[in-house]
């Protein structure tokens, strides 16, 4: 009797202190957040990326109960911040506002990446989609998709992009590929550096996202020919496709949306899912994102995770149907 006495008291002792050293681990999990956040773009200020990425911060601080410090680190087309994150330690204190170009398109682009779009990311929540439009400067001559096809047979007539490998490049590779045409392309470090020589007159043509334009084309310094999707943009309803002009079967609608590092704890994934599609489906930021041209994605991550390895498929078929290379 006394043994058994003794060895329920060991038990009952190592139980304890097994709890006590599970204690602060799980004290530190419940504790999450419990610092600042750092959301990367990948590109330069003023473009997409960057404007969704400080829409969802302030937001996302507020739910969260700590500051979400938005993070530019530009370079090799989203290719540097996006490693960046890849390579974070997956703590939930790291976050990639992550734009399609250098998830489903860099893999099939660049002969070498220092990061694995398809291993070493955690989908955590899509954000947004859009058609992107063929703009041009007012005073460039060009009024229509017959002038820019006109004037790019020879390869005289440039494009600009937010750098190689963004959705930008390859969709104006795509229209070169499927208008016959030979537009030479000048790759800029982001969207924002694009604009200013795209409203400067420096660059003449771009197939952009339509958020960080739409101001500019309000504004009368940028022209709208036609959006690049399947169907009409929202936000510019009286803008035929491509496809309604002339260039059939022509369908680009790249994504944004939230990734961590492989290994993210499901609690923070799901979490993070949570407080970011709340975020989109208020009024406020619905009449916003409209405003701008976009359109939210509602997604769970385990659906996320699988929409991103079909659309890896889908854009690098792309990418070697259009014979685009680095620049």
């Amino acid at each position: 009797m006394k043994v058994m006495i003794q060895r329920g008291a060991f038990a009952l002792l190592a139980l304890a202190a097994a709890t006590l050293v599970a204690s602060p681990a799980v004290q530190a999990q419940e504790a999450w957040p419990n610092k600042p956040i750092v959301l990367v773009s990948p590109y330069a200020p003023g473009g997409t990326t960057d404007i969704l990425a400080r829409l969802l911060s302030s937001r996302l601080g507020e739910k969260l109960g700590q500051p979400v410090v938005v993070e530019n680190r530009a370079g090799a087309g989203g290719n540097i911040g996006t490693a960046y994150v890849g390579k974070s330690k997956p703590d939930g204190y790291t976050f990639l506002l992550a734009a399609s170009g250098p998830i489903v398109i860099a893999g099939a682009l660049y002969p070498k990446l220092n990061y694995r779009p398809e291993a070493d990311f955690t989908a955590v929540s899509p954000l947004a989609r859009t058609s992107f439009v063929v703009a041009v400067n007012a005073k460039s001559g060009l009024t229509s998709l017959n002038d820019i096809i006109a004037k790019g047979k020879d390869g005289k007539l440039s494009f600009g992009s937010a750098g190689s490998g963004t959705p930008q490049h390859i969709i104006g590779e795509m229209f070169n590929v499927a208008a016959k045409t030979k537009i030479q392309h000048i790759p800029y470090k982001g969207s924002g550096p694009l604009l200013n020589d795209l409203v400067g007159g420096q660059v003449p043509l771009a197939f952009e996202n339509p958020l960080p334009i739409m101001q500019q084309v309000k504004s009368g310094n940028l022209k709208v020919l036609a959006v690049t999707g399947a169907q009409r943009s929202q936000a510019l309803p009286d803008v035929p496709t491509l496809a309604e002009s002339g260039i059939k079967g022509f369908d680009a609608q790249p994504w944004y949306g939230l990734l961590g590092p492989a290994g993210l704890p499901q609690a923070i994934t799901d979490r993070m899912n949570t407080e970011v599609q709340a975020i989109l489906a208020s009024p406020e930021v619905k009449a916003q994102l409209a405003g701008l041209g976009v359109e939210p994605m509602v997604m769970k991550p385990q659906q996320f995770q699988q929409f991103i390895a079909t659309d890896i498929t889908k854009w690098g078929a792309a990418v070697k149907a259009s014979g685009a290379t680095v620049d």
